[in-house]
């Protein structure tokens, strides 16, 4: 299935790696399966504040730079770990859950999409307005 990509000029796209930036407004079809990340979705590292931004930001390193992913991996192993660990939201916790299914199964691309998604849960635990019940506590 054919993927069509929209760039405005001076925009950034990563493919397989590669940085490839349009001089001019253009349109890409990618004939076959290809790992890439839009520069609006590149998340720059002083971004990556809170253990939800940071797992992200290791995703995107994962996606970015594909031939070396083994420390990326380990980073990601030991960070969604940490934050299940501390983690008592049933919602958040099966994103995550999600998530590393995602990763696992090579899909860093859909990983990225499902870790925004859970931003906004993280922003209400963190802002204290989301608390856990104790029957999710336990």
């Amino acid at each position: 299935m054919a993927m069509h990509i929209s760039l405005r000029a001076g925009e950034k796209i990563y493919i397989n790696g590669a940085v490839l930036c349009a001089d001019r407004k253009v349109s890409l079809e990618l004939l076959n399966d290809a790992t890439f990340l839009l520069e609006a979705h590149v998340m720059k590292v002083e971004s990556a504040t809170t253990p939800l931004r940071q797992l992200y930001f290791i995703v995107q390193i994962m996606l970015m730079n594909p031939s070396d992913t083994v420390a990326a991996r380990d980073m990601f192993e030991g960070s969604i770990r940490m934050i299940m660990d501390i983690s008592g939201d049933a919602s958040l916790l099966a994103g995550l859950s999600g998530v590393k299914t995602l990763v696992s199964n090579g899909r860093a691309f859909e990983a990225l999409k499902a870790i925004r998604m859970l931003f906004g849960i993280e922003a209400e635990i963190l802002a204290g307005r989301r608390h856990v019940s104790p029957t999710q506590a336990a």
